[in-house]
């Protein structure tokens, strides 16, 4: 039988059997299925010990007024209050509240500084469940191996799981609240989508980590809708001016009567370039001047992003006294205990066992119990093959899927029926399969990414975590955007030409873009494959598969067989009711499903403006979906205590700057943005763009097609002697025919030019934007240096009334001594020299003085 452990610091302790743990008292007690549950409290002496070994932060007697700034910002500040008031949620910590308590680290030979009205509930419910959690992380346990802490427990199937209490029920009737269902109400509801998230609860309640990706969370949709506005903006433009666009006009111009070469060898014939104007419309909603000045927007949005995010990391920071906390001291992983032990015993033979025998856990600081980089170099080179497997069949999937879509529209090409929608058709099943096999991968590539950090050994949770994160992200990345990098940098490129042209198989040319070029098939790639993980991931991943196992859970603790419990029939208790949730298994899922939105929102904007209100409409329902699972699906969190957001900030910063490198290449190659500056401003007559489809297709002579591959029974209404195709190579006529001619080498230069100037000027400008913008806010600091200020003197007053109260006893008894010294003299004088009564009150006011 494994029992569950619940910690519960609000509940008194019933005791049916009673232990000690580092001074906690712990009761336990059996339920009908037959799982015992034991129930931790750490009294006021421990809770007291721990927050002074832990530096626990904690409020002070003293208050002070967090200042606004000048008059103009106070007014500013007020009426931004004023209208924002209805969204604001009802709870307690949103009320307008300027004060704010001095805060210092937990002391108990300084409880004199504290505003301790009761002990119960001083410390609140987050910092006393970490504080039983760091109790239970750091208690040996001899029996068992001599193992260090409840997670090596829980490792070894001796406990089956460790979870704080939560405060109640979130939908429980009456007017009684708490804090759980105070969330529930005005955060965990799709009813109150439009309200600004309580930050402070949400941080009281779960703790610090927690807090700050739900306040990362809420500041990234936050900054999505200026960034969906601007790219609504840049698509309706595209839409306004599509009648304007001359290139596509051309192209749908039956009179121009470009006579465009097969795109098959046998099977298709000669084609009207007109029959493809639909697409070269379409491409003009996206390939429009406008999307490079968004791209710009976006790089400078991705920066101002993150410096806005450190500058509230730093607010929250200030006000949730993280500032200046140091790193708290980890254990080791149950994992890299066993290892090492394995080692020793390997190793030193007997010594070793009769050395852990002797009640002492496994030395970190002992430079003979650490693994050296040869113990982990199998681990290591597992590690390196795997990964490097993984990305070559993420490759060889996408080569699959590029087979598929070659041999589908050779097929398609050679029934009339499907004739004229093979390239919609192979596009739309194409994007289909990538999309099914990316979300089976991620799943994998989740699974096999914790696999191979395990066998890595990390020393610390910490470092178990951020090579967790590096090795999922690199492998999901590679996942979700290989078949979009393909359709942006790869399609096309290695087609060769009419006459010359490049197989993949036998009679199975590559395949070439559309007419209007990659950048429509870019944008439907990315679309669908953004929409589609949003959508399943969300609906089925988030929302039905945890229903799902609480469901399996709930069967199987219903019909798994147990001692009869009288007691069964009554309401069940919290743990029981906390015990059916799902586990709690951290906040990778969550951030890895953002990070890899932020990359579809920045690194291929130029090809999809309207992605970001895609990604805005999916986090107004992402913030309560994940707010509704904390609170109602899952366990409550141990609270963590952290100052940032940790590794996800560098790999944030990373994906803006390569982003920048990306869009300028989707602008210079993918797009036809600079083949027109570079017609327009050097080949055009009259400086506009006619005749630059014209410009853009060379001429191949159809008597030099290969044996076998000339269209077969040709329907063309007239005799083709020579046919088009894009590209920039001399005609059949010129000495050197078909060799690239001088207008492709000036647009790749241009191109190549492009790329240089785009990405240096926007990286210059980020910098200039991080330069302008200050890490930490000017009141912010302000505040911090008064609060130093306030502190010291603060402390010195209440050190001087300290020693001024024990002075005061001192002082009374030597006062008594002096009096009673006086009054005898006085009464031994002689009765001439002066009067009794005047003796009586000079005695009197020496006494008073």
């Amino acid at each position: 039988m494994k029992p569950p452990v619940s910690m519960d610091h609000t509940w008194g302790t019933q005791t049916l059997q009673s232990q000690s743990i580092s001074g906690t008292e712990w009761t336990s007690w059996s339920k009908s299925q037959g799982s015992v549950f034991v129930r931790i409290h750490a009294p006021w002496q421990v809770l007291a010990r721990e927050a002074e070994f832990l530096k626990i932060k904690v409020p002070t007697k003293k208050m002070y007024e967090i200042k606004a700034g000048g008059s103009i910002a106070k007014k500013f500040s007020a009426i931004l209050q004023t209208l924002s008031s209805p969204l604001q949620p009802r709870v307690p910590e949103h009320s307008n509240n300027r004060m704010k308590n001095l805060s210092y680290p937990f002391s108990r030979e300084k409880m004199y500084l504290y505003n301790i009205q009761e002990k119960d509930t001083f410390f609140d419910n987050a910092t006393r469940s970490r504080i039983v959690h760091e109790i239970l992380k750091r208690t040996a346990c001899s029996r068992a191996n001599n193992t260090m802490g409840i997670n090596s427990l829980i490792a070894n199937n001796i406990y089956e799981a460790a979870y704080p209490l939560h405060d109640g029920e979130y939908d429980s009737p009456g007017d009684d609240m708490n804090d759980r269902k105070l969330l529930y109400q005005e955060w965990a509801r799709y009813g109150v989508f439009y309200k600004f998230q309580p930050i402070d609860l949400i941080r009281k309640y779960f703790g610090e980590k927690i807090g700050l990706y739900f306040a990362w969370l809420g500041l990234y949709t936050s900054f999505l809708i200026p960034s969906s506005v601007i790219g609504v903006i840049v698509f309706l433009y595209g839409c306004a001016t599509i009648e304007e666009d001359i290139p596509s006009k051309e192209m749908c111009d039956h009179q121009n009567a470009f006579t465009m070469c097969p795109l098959c060898d046998k099977s298709c014939d000669y084609w009207n370039l007109s029959s493809a104007c639909g697409t070269a419309r379409a491409s003009h909603l996206f390939d429009n001047p406008a999307t490079v000045f968004f791209s710009i927007f976006m790089a400078l949005w991705a920066t101002m992003f993150l410096e806005n995010w450190k500058r509230l990391q730093m607010r929250l920071g200030y006000f949730w006294d993280l500032t200046g906390i140091e790193e708290e001291e980890e254990h080791s992983r149950p994992e890299y205990e066993t290892k090492v032990r394995e080692k020793l015993l390997k190793e030193s033979g007997k010594s070793v066992v009769q050395k852990l025998d002797a009640n002492s856990p496994v030395d970190d600081e002992d430079d003979e119990d650490k693994l050296t980089w040869k113990d982990r170099f199998p681990g290591y080179l597992m590690n390196f093959a795997s990964i490097l497997f993984m990305i070559a069949l993420t490759f060889s999937i996408v080569f699959g899927v590029i087979v598929y879509r070659i041999t589908t529209a050779a097929a398609l090409s050679l029934s009339k029926a499907t004739r004229s929608n093979v390239r919609a058709t192979v596009t739309a099943t194409a994007v289909i399969i990538n999309l099914v096999v990316i979300l089976i991968l991620d799943e994998i590539y989740g699974a096999v990414a914790k696999w191979l950090t395990k066998i890595e050994v990390p020393k610390t949770e910490q470092t178990f975590e951020e090579r967790l994160i590096l090795k999922a992200f690199l492998l999901k990345f590679v996942n979700a955007y290989s078949p979009i990098f393909y359709v942006a940098f790869f399609k096309g490129r290695f087609v060769g030409r009419p006459g010359s042209y490049v197989y993949v198989f036998d009679g199975y040319r590559m395949e070439e873009c559309a007419p209007g070029g990659c950048l429509m098939e870019l944008c439907i790639q990315l679309s669908i494959i953004m929409l589609g993980k949003q959508l399943i991931q969300n609906n089925i991943f988030e929302i039905g598969v945890p229903k799902l196992k609480k469901l399996f859970r709930k069967l199987k603790d219903e019909t798994e067989p147990g001692e009869s419990d009288p007691d069964h029939s009554k309401r069940p208790e919290q743990w029981d009711l906390d015990y059916s949730l799902e586990p709690y298994t951290g906040l990778t899922p969550e951030y890895m499903e953002m990070i890899i939105q932020f990359g579809f929102v920045t690194l291929f904007v130029a090809s999809f403006p309207l992605a970001p209100v895609f990604a805005l409409l999916n986090n107004v329902i992402e913030v309560r979906l994940d707010a509704k699972k904390f609170v109602t699906e899952l366990r409550r969190p141990d609270a963590v205590r952290t100052k940032d957001i940790g590794i996800w900030f560098d790999i944030l910063s990373g994906i803006g700057k390569f982003s920048v490198i990306i869009n300028a290449f989707v602008i210079a190659v993918t797009s036809d943005f600079i083949p027109r500056l570079v017609y327009q401003y050097s080949y055009s007559h009259n400086g506009t763009l006619h005749g630059f489809v014209n410009h853009t297709l060379s001429f191949f002579n159809v008597s030099q097609l290969k044996e076998g591959t000339q269209p077969e029974n040709s329907q063309f209404d007239q005799e083709v002697q020579f046919c088009r195709f894009k590209d920039y190579r001399e005609p059949p006529w010129a000495p050197n025919p078909y060799e690239f001619s001088k207008q492709y080498w000036s647009v790749l230069s241009a191109r190549l030019a492009f790329v240089i100037i785009f990405q240096n000027l926007v990286m210059f400008l980020s910098v200039l934007v991080d330069w302008m913008i200050p890490d930490i806010p000017t009141d912010i600091s302000d505040q911090i240096k008064k609060e130093k200020s306030l502190l010291v003197d603060f402390f010195l007053k209440e050190e001087h009334e300290k020693v001024k109260l024990a002075d005061e006893p001192t002082q009374r008894s030597q006062g008594g001594g002096d009096r009673s010294r006086r009054s005898r003299a006085a009464s031994s004088a002689p009765s001439g020299r002066s009067q009794p009564g005047s003796i009586a009150s000079s005695g009197s006011q020496h006494t008073n003085v």
